[in-house]
Formats: C-alpha cells, structure tokens, sequence
C-alpha cells in the first residue's frame, strides 16, 4: 500500500497537506468555484452573442458555408466517386447549385412582376371583402386620431428627411452587402468542399487526451450524418409540399401556380413562422383575385391541409430516428436568430438548434440542455 509521502514524491506538484483536506473542506471549495465559475460563463456568452451580432457581415457567410457545405455532401461524393479531382468536383458542385438558385429567381421573376403590376387593380375587390370589418377599422382610426389630437399633433408635424438619394444608398448598400456575403460564402465553400476532413483532423489534434478525441470525432461525423440528412430529407419534402401547393391553386383557379408552389417551396424552410406567412399570402392573393369570399379563401385551406399532412405527419415521422425539437424553443431560436441575422438567421435557426442538440447529448454537462431541447418525452 502507498504512503502519503510516497505519494507525494510520485506526484511533487500536489502538497501533502492538501491530501489531508477534509469532506468539508473539498465541498466548500467546489461550492466557490461553481460561485465563480458560473457568473464567469454568463459573461463570456453574452460577449459571444455581442460578437455574432456586431460581427454578422462576416460571421453569417461563414455560417451558411458550413451549412451548405452540409447539404452538398452528397453531391460532393457522388461526383468524387466517379473518380473527378477533388477541385474540380468541388467547382461543379457549386456551378449545380447557383444554376438552380439562378434558375429558381428567373423563372419566378416573371410572374412576380405581373403579380405586383397588377395587385392595384384588384384593391377595390380587396376592400369589399374587408368591409365587413369597416366598423372596428374606424373605431380604431377615431381611436388614433384623438390620440393624435391629446399628443398636440407632434407626429404629423414632423418633417420627412427621406429623400431619392438616401432611399437609393440604401438599396446600393444593402445589395452591395449581399454580393459580397455570398462571394464570401462561396470562396469559403469550395475550400471546404476541397479540403473534406482536414479541419477535424487539425482539430483532433489538438485535443489532448484520446477519450476527448474520440468523442470530437463522433460529435463530428454525428453533426455531418445527421443534419446532412436532415437538410436534404427537409428539401425533398418541401419540394413535395411546394408541388402540391402549386397544383392545389392550379385547381382553384389561381394564375400562375408555379409561382405559389415555389413560395411555398422556399417558405416551408422556415418552420412555423415561415408556413403561417405563405397562408397569410395566399389569403390575401385569393381575396385580391376572386369575388367570393368563401372561394377566395379555398387555396388558402388546402393550402393548410397540404401543410399538416407533410409538416405535421410525413416530415416528423422521417425525422423521428434522428432527432425531434421541442417545438416552442424552436419559436424562441426563430425569433432569436431573426433579431441577430435577419432573415438569413431565421433560416439557420433549426439547423444551429439541431447542432446545439447533438452536441448536448453528446457532451456530459450539457446533457440536462439537451434533454432541454428535446422534442419527445423520455422516461
């Protein structure tokens, strides 16, 4: 049996009367650290979430490389299996992917524009369907008027500063951001497209022990198998509900089908927030297009049936195996990432919850916010 003092020759950094530490002694110590680590960790997350908003021009393109980078996996390995230089399959894979972006703009511009240039016409069909709600709109107008009145009247005297020039640096501005968000995007796309493993054999390098290792790895391929899968198996489905929209206002008499299918399309990537906008639009378009009020809200309905057969049955059910979200922080990382990003950040918002989940279940200590963030009840 080893001595205290053999002990402490073994271990020289270690001071034989800390090995005398009482129970007592030990929990108190831990409960001072838990009182310093803790406030510590608050502070260094809400300066993390300082820097990604401050920083989003150059963090949101490097956040959407990497995403992207998950959802043309498998197109990466399909080319790279018929024997094609990395290089070059990496540029193909992104040439696919904006002709299919390019495509998708072009063909929906057309039927956009008409939609906008012929939306005036339609108001005044639009304003008899509303005008059954012409009572509470006025109350509500007299309502704003004496409050503007008790005011003085301050708002209505204040001075409009906005001018063609501004209006057109905004617009420059905002597209120039843009450009130059997606050409980040896309340069920083192709390297990782190239460079497949690298990035995580780096990284598990310098982890120290091989348990830590091991689980870098797993946390690793988990986060490519699954929300790889998860982004390619939400596609396909949502150009399934995208095709069933278009065919549903097809028969309900709306022109141009293409062009709500592809809303859909597009909308659907938005969970919850992004379904109940394409019903708010769909409302408004058959109120604009047809005189009957119980016609005009048909797309509408089918719409919302179309919406609870794959968002509520056949999409759960694919993604059950995998992983489920607790629906209401869903809300929350929507809103959150919406505030932080814009819409860009409403879009990464289930794939970064995805994430954050994997890497919960993953790692011991956070395993109560992963438990947190689940969507199932467990025993």
């Amino acid at each position: 049996m080893t001595s205290r003092g053999e002990l402490a020759a073994v271990v020289p950094e270690v001071d034989p009367k800390q090995l005398e530490r009482s129970p007592d002694a030990m929990r108190e110590s831990a409960s001072v650290w838990n009182a310093v680590s803790l406030p510590l960790t608050g502070i260094l997350s809400l300066l993390f979430l300082c820097f990604l908003y401050f920083a989003r021009e150059i963090v949101v393109p490097m956040v959407v490389a990497f995403i992207l980078n998950l959802l043309l996996q498998p197109v990466m390995k399909t080319i790279t299996g018929i024997r094609i230089p990395k290089p070059l399959a990496a540029i193909v894979t992104i040439c696919l992917f904006l002709s299919v972006l390019v495509g998708f703009g072009f063909t929906l511009s057309g039927p956009a524009s008409a939609w906008l240039a012929k939306a005036p016409e339609s108001l005044p069909r639009l304003e008899r369907h509303l005008a059954v709600f012409g009572e509470p709109f006025d109350a509500l107008r007299a309502a704003g008027q004496e409050l503007e009145r008790f005011t003085g009247g301050a708002s209505a005297a204040a001075p409009s500063t906005v001018t063609g020039s501004d209006v057109g640096w905004f617009l420059f501005s905002n597209t120039r951001a843009m450009v130059t968000g997606m050409g980040t995007s896309i340069i920083l796309l192709f390297f990782l497209l190239v460079s497949g493993d690298l990035f995580l054999r780096r990284l598990v390098e310098l982890v120290p022990t091989l348990s830590d290792k091991k689980q870098v790895v797993e946390i690793s391929h988990e986060i490519e198998r699954n929300i790889s899968r998860y982004l390619v198996t939400v596609t396909i489905m949502n150009a399934a509900a995208g095709a069933a929209t278009g065919i549903a206002t097809w028969l309900c008499g709306l022109s141009d089908p293409l062009l709500w299918g592809a809303v859909a399309f597009g909308l659907n990537y938005i969970m919850i927030l992004g379904p109940l906008t394409n019903l708010a639009i769909l409302v408004v378009v058959g109120l604009l297009t047809f005189d009957s009020i119980w016609w005009a809200l048909l797309p509408a309905a089918l719409y919302f049936v179309i919406h609870l057969i794959e968002g509520e049955t056949i999409t759960p059910h694919l993604m059950a195996r995998r992983f489920t979200l607790n629906p209401v922080l869903v809300v929350v990382s929507l809103v959150f990432w919406y505030w932080m990003w814009g819409a860009v950040g409403a879009l990464l918002a289930v794939p970064l919850l995805a994430m954050l989940k994997i890497v919960c279940d993953r790692v011991e200590p956070l395993m109560a916010l992963g438990h947190l963030l689940d969507g199932e009840a467990r025993n």
